[in-house]
């Protein structure tokens, strides 16, 4: 046999992802991190498995956005840049995306800019390793579809609320608009002037999701339901899921927490999806700041800051927003909208039924506060959630 036709063996990435990714002890992490130290001509191939790694999870149902979350929970921020470097790298060659697609993206190059400099090889190493061993051992999820593109041609109805919203350009204008009020509403430190602007931010939104119903019955061709995942981060995530589940549903959506990995897919129709998502994240900044001072006048009664009081507020404040949303979502709609309504509440459970055909109810652990109950639902009677408004008689 001539020296040309020698085998030649397995390679140093090959050696290193058997001795590390396939065993969970230590010291095998530290020794498959050792040959790939010793070995800079590796580095092309451990970053090209690393992209392979990462279209294998596309394939398995999950998107961008869920990967950083579960990486950073379980791997802390510095390993969160390594995966935003080979999903990057990986874009190119990916198929055509939808909107939130490229949105997830788009957050990846703020994660990068703020990347810290490379370490010495043997740590980077081991974060690249410890890293791939968590995307191998992701489970499948359920596969979203992206959501259907605003049709084009689209002109506003005659009466429809009377508001704006329509087109796609217009409909972005309307998002534009509300996402500029809840930011203001959110910095600001006068309690007054954030109810009024998040009181104007919740009339958009009704009207912007009233007037997407009316188009879309309007239409030949309905658009179909989608879905999306919204990060449920922890602490408290229980009471967080309990809210994002009210908005949802008021807005005509479904959501099905998923506690394992920090989210709820939510599914409805594109506007609807929208709002729940501006809404929730305003709520919980409202949230926040409202237990801030709560806890301020607790200490300042002599009381120390505690979980259990936390805990207590934020489900008080899940369950009386759901109240009031619910009371609201089903005292407003009038005689002409309903049919409407009912068409896409029916589409959207069925999506939601084939999603997730198995799904059980959880109830609130951990409520034990009465002060923090008491807080928590004083604060959510103070939340600005302006009711849908009434469609003008013909």
């Amino acid at each position: 046999m001539s020296s040309s036709d020698t085998p030649t063996g397995p390679s140093t990435v090959e050696r290193a992802f058997r001795t590390a990714l396939y065993d969970s002890a230590d010291a095998s992490l530290d020794t498959g991190a050792s040959l790939l130290a010793a070995d800079p001509a590796a580095d092309a191939e451990l970053a090209r498995r690393g992209e392979e790694f990462v279209a294998a999870l596309w394939g398995r149902g999950w998107q961008p956005a869920d990967v950083v979350r579960v990486v950073r929970r379980e791997l802390g921020d510095a390993p969160v840049c390594l995966l935003a470097e080979l999903i990057r790298a990986q874009a190119p060659r990916d198929r055509v995306r939808g909107r939130r697609w490229r949105d997830q993206l788009t957050q990846l190059d703020e994660v990068l800019a703020d990347a810290p400099p490379r370490p010495d090889r043997f740590s980077h190493a081991t974060a690249v390793l410890e890293l791939y061993r968590l995307l191998l051992r992701l489970p499948a999820l359920e596969p979203l579809q992206d959501a259907p593109p605003h049709r084009s041609g689209r002109t506003n109805t005659a009466g429809a609320s009377g508001g704006s919203g329509g087109s796609g350009s217009s409909g972005g204008r309307m998002l534009a608009r509300i996402r500029a009020l809840l930011a203001k509403a959110e910095a600001t430190g006068f309690p007054e002037e954030a109810e009024a602007l998040s009181a104007k931010a919740q009339e958009l939104m009704a009207k912007h999701s009233v007037d997407e119903a009316l188009l879309d019955a309007a239409a030949p061709a309905p658009d179909a339901p989608g879905a999306c995942r919204i990060g449920v981060e922890p602490p408290y995530e229980q009471a967080k899921a309990v809210l994002l589940d009210a908005v949802a549903s008021a807005n005509h959506c479904r959501a099905v927490w998923n506690e394992p990995f920090c989210f709820s897919t939510v599914v409805g129709f594109e506007a609807d999806l929208e709002v729940v998502e501006l809404l929730y994240t305003s709520l919980l900044v409202q949230a926040q700041s409202a237990m801030t001072r709560a806890e301020a006048a607790q200490r300042a009664g002599g009381r120390k800051r505690t979980k259990t009081f936390r805990q207590s507020f934020l489900a008080a404040y899940a369950h009386r927003v759901g109240t009031r949303l619910a009371e609201a979502a089903g005292s407003q709609v009038t005689d002409d909208l309903l049919p409407v309504l009912a068409s896409r509440e029916v589409a959207v459970t069925a999506a939601a039924d084939r999603l997730f055909p198995d799904t059980v109810s959880t109830r609130l652990r951990g409520v034990s506060d009465e002060a923090g109950w008491t807080e928590g639902a004083r604060a959510a009677d103070r939340a600005q959630m302006r009711s849908r408004p009434r469609l003008p008689s013909e």
